[in-house]
């Protein structure tokens, strides 16, 4: 947003400080200024000239050796090589002089044109960053002073630019406006508001008013997104060019100058931050104006001259054929005001800012109208509005005449009716900001903020402050906001930084974050793996491309910002197996992790949500290809770290299913594939990637993947056992062997005889290899770890442990291969 200190100047005296200084001070107390410009300065040195004689260039029919007076006497001339249209002799025109960089862009330097050298250039209205009726040469008045600056002529004095950020002012309405500006401009440097818009004003105006009936009474449809709609109706306008103090103010913040009434418009908006707009009153078909909502689709031209679509639920603004605007958004080609308009009708109003917004965006159509609507505008200010809006049409036009008075529907001055009112205290603001300030100083801020002060008579509260209604539409709430605005008043920079007066204690973790906090431990510490965050929100290609069975419909976002984050993932594997083909790309081996949510519909809640581990291990090739097993020995030794019953023997069966990694999933194994029960339910499943999906997906390798549901059991008090030992003095011996069963049987039956085989020495058992030899049978090998704290083993020993291991195995009806 650009904010011009000439303008601001017309309601406050600013300071004498520099321009830099004064952005800094705004920022600290206001809003963020991201620039300081200095406008209009190059027209202090653009001169005014006038044409003496022209000739023509003699290497170039079209172009013209132009010789003019630059100074205060004729002698003072100079001569340019020129190929404007209108170029001729005793026309009064600027004049750059080389050196000076022009608005447009263009450096002046010495240069020959056609052979001749160019002392400068006589300028366009253009080329001056201005806008004008001609084409070619800027004309000026016949009584402008040869020699005279241009800034001196059109009373353009240098100006200062705030460029100011508009993510800091979303919450601030008032602030769009250069009259809020002002206030808090008046408020920041502790000088005086001037308040031209008084009762006084007020009054003068509505002397204005005739007893004539007013040819348009709106009415405002109560479903509409219609809050305020007030409207005026003027006969014997003439629209004409602005004059020049109109239209380098508009310039100054980068609107472009139209006519004198569409102009009047936009200066309004800019000068007290709410929107209007202006009708040719005879183009309103039976002078009827209705604020509803369409009920059927209809296609509507705007200003801009393009055609859009409207949808059923739209706020517009229509007579009894048409639709003439777009409520809060853009008005309509077909009403607008043109150079043979004679009547006019103002319209001032206010709206619901979700529906002009929504209505924005969906049309991709942001105008300055909506970016202030869209805010939550204060429809108290409805009336002020409308009110100078005359005052200006009046100004240009003495001898227009108000047609009635002032006619609105759906008046909302709820904020004024129902003033909000906030009480505190000066010793609560000086304690929350921790300095002392005085209620003489507290009292004048709030003063000046336009605040209403009441003293009362409470323990805790000694004041309470009545909110302007400006301030109420998206600001100013509760207690709170009222200490934050003497803070921002007296400068943050001034309070001294004090370490706050706690006790610092240590937080006790929750039972979930604890189990959370072992998990990542172990996986990070114990395994290598490393952690990662996928995104909740997933698209229905990924969870297609997973060939997952639940494309989690019900929980589809209305308003996703893109197809592929348009649902809540129903499970952690297809965003898991997404990584794996993304890093199988640049990696040949990883491992990693993932503590996430997934979602699932519920009828009572809406929504179930359950926090899954997800393990991945992924190999191309080499001799640690085959990962399925390292993962199987790896969650074993997991559930034992967190300290959980568990059992991976488990056959699941229709009643009760393998949620988690359902059976009929594409992706699962049918062989390498393991169900995983804790505490008594079935909540987890280890699983190689099936070949078939990992073609399909394009991805070289072998994956292996495990998912645990953390919510059956990570909220139950698990007492971690903590064992310490010394370091091992004496060497360990391994002892593998290969056992071949039928198809049926699982490994973890096998592990269960060896884990009751009662020895010391027998510390360990786990799994290596599965291989399928046919349909009907496989072969399992096993490691077994022989260890004594005490000694070192001896051979027969160890030959002693072998034999047992074997035998037990005999005994339970297992054989060696």
């Amino acid at each position: 947003m650009l904010v011009s200190l000439n303008w601001i100047k017309d309601f406050v005296n600013v300071p004498n400080i520099s321009p830099k200084e004064f952005g800094q001070k705004f920022t600290l107390s206001v809003a963020e200024v991201e620039e300081v410009l200095v406008a209009n300065e190059i027209f202090t040195k653009i001169k005014v000239a006038k044409i003496l004689s022209i000739k023509k260039h003699p290497e170039a029919e079209k172009l013209n050796l132009v010789t003019f007076q630059c100074g205060a006497t004729e002698k003072e001339t100079k001569e340019v090589v020129c190929g404007a249209t209108n170029v001729r002799v005793g026309l009064k025109v600027p004049y750059a002089g080389l050196g000076l960089l022009l608005p447009n862009g263009m450096l002046l330097e010495a240069k020959k044109i056609r052979g001749i050298l160019s002392e400068g250039m006589l300028c366009s209205a253009e080329e001056l960053g201005m806008t004008s009726s001609i084409d070619g040469l800027l004309e000026l008045a016949e009584d402008a002073i040869v020699g005279s600056s241009l800034s001196d002529h059109l009373k353009m004095g240098s100006d200062i630019i705030l460029n100011i950020d508009n993510k800091s002012l979303t919450h601030r309405p008032d602030l769009w406006g250069y009259f809020g500006m002002a206030r808090e401009v008046a408020s920041v440097f502790n000088t005086p508001l001037k308040n031209p818009y008084d009762v006084t004003w007020e009054n003068k105006l509505k002397e204005l008013f005739s007893s004539e009936v007013s040819p348009i009474k709106p009415v405002v449809d109560r479903d509409s997104a219609g809050l305020t709609y007030l409207g005026l109706s003027i006969k014997n306008v003439s629209v004409t060019e602005s004059p020049d103090w109109l239209k380098n103010r508009l310039q100054s913040v980068g609107i472009r100058s139209i006519n004198s009434i569409v102009d009047i418009s936009n200066y309004v908006m800019i000068e007290l931050g709410m929107p209007l707009h202006i009708f040719d009153l005879n183009k309103i078909n039976n002078k009827k104006i209705h604020v509803k909502k369409l009920t059927e689709p209809t296609k509507f031209i705007t200003l801009d001259e393009v055609e859009r679509e409207l949808v059923p639920g739209d706020t517009v603004i229509a007579d009894d054929k048409e639709v003439l605007v777009l409520a809060g958004i853009m008005g309509g080609l077909s009403s607008s005001v043109t150079n043979e308009t004679k009547d006019i009708f103002i319209e001032v109003a206010n709206w619901h800012a979700a529906s002009v917004r929504r209505t924005s965006v969906r049309l991709g159509l942001r105008s300055d109208s909506s970016q202030r609507y869209e805010k939550s505008l204060d429809s108290a200010l409805c009336y002020k509005t409308l009110l100078r809006t005359l005052d200006l049409v009046k100004n240009f036009n003495p001898n227009c005449k108000v047609i009635g008075k002032v006619e609105g529907d759906g008046i909302d001055f709820h904020q004024t009716k129902n003033p909000l009112k906030i009480k505190t205290s000066v010793e609560r603001i000086e304690k929350y900001l921790g300095t002392s300030i005085g209620e003489e100083r507290v009292l004048s801020i709030f003063k000046a903020l336009d605040f209403k002060i009441e003293k009362i008579q409470d323990e805790t509260f000694k004041l309470e402050l009545t909110v302007p209604s400006y301030r109420c539409t998206k600001d100013i709430e509760f207690e709170a906001d009222l200490i934050e605005e003497i803070g921002r008043m007296i400068g943050f920079d001034n309070i001294s930084p004090v370490s706050p007066l706690t006790d610092i204690k240590p937080v006790k973790l929750s039972l979930v974050k604890q189990l959370h906090r072992k998990t990542q431990d172990f996986f990070v510490n114990r395994t290598k793996s490393i952690e990662v965050i996928t995104y909740p929100l997933v698209g229905e290609k990924l969870l297609q491309d997973a060939s997952w069975h639940n494309l989690n419909e019900p929980l589809r976002l209305f308003n996703p910002l893109s197809a592929e984050t348009d649902r809540m993932r129903p499970s952690l594997v297809p965003s898991l197996v997404n990584l794996i083909g993304l890093n199988a790309k640049t990696y040949s081996a990883f491992k990693f992790f993932e503590i996430g949510r997934n979602y699932l519909p519920d009828s009572k809640n809406f929504n179930l949500e359950k926090n899954q581990l997800g393990v991945v291990y992924f190999s191309k090739s080499g001799s640690d290809e085959h990962k399925f097993m390292d993962l199987v020995n790896d969650i074993e030794e997991y559930l034992k770290f967190v300290n959980v019953n568990f059992d991976f023997s488990y056959e699941v069966n229709d009643k009760f299913p393998n949620k988690v990694i359902p059976e009929t999933w594409k992706g699962r194994h049918p062989f390498e594939y393991i169900n995983i029960r804790i505490m008594g339910k079935v909540c987890g499943a280890i699983t190689t990637l099936h070949p078939i999906l990992m073609k399909d997906l394009k991805i070289k390798g072998n994956a292996s993947i495990c998912i645990i549901d953390l919510s059956e059991f990570e909220d139950k008090n698990l007492k971690y056992k903590h064992a310490y030992k010394s370091i091992p003095k004496f060497q360990s011996s391994l002892f593998d062997f290969t056992i071949k069963v039928d198809q049926t049987v699982f490994a973890n039956q096998i592990l269960n005889v060896l884990n009751k085989i009662k020895r010391k020495e027998l510390i360990s058992h786990r799994l290596l290899d599965i291989y399928n030899m046919s349909e009907t049978e496989k072969t399992i090998t096993l490691r077994s770890t022989f260890f004594d704290g005490e000694k070192t083993l001896t051979g027969e020993v160890i030959k002693e442990l072998e034999n047992l291991v074997i035998n037990s195995l005999k005994d339970a009806g297992f054989n060696l291969k």
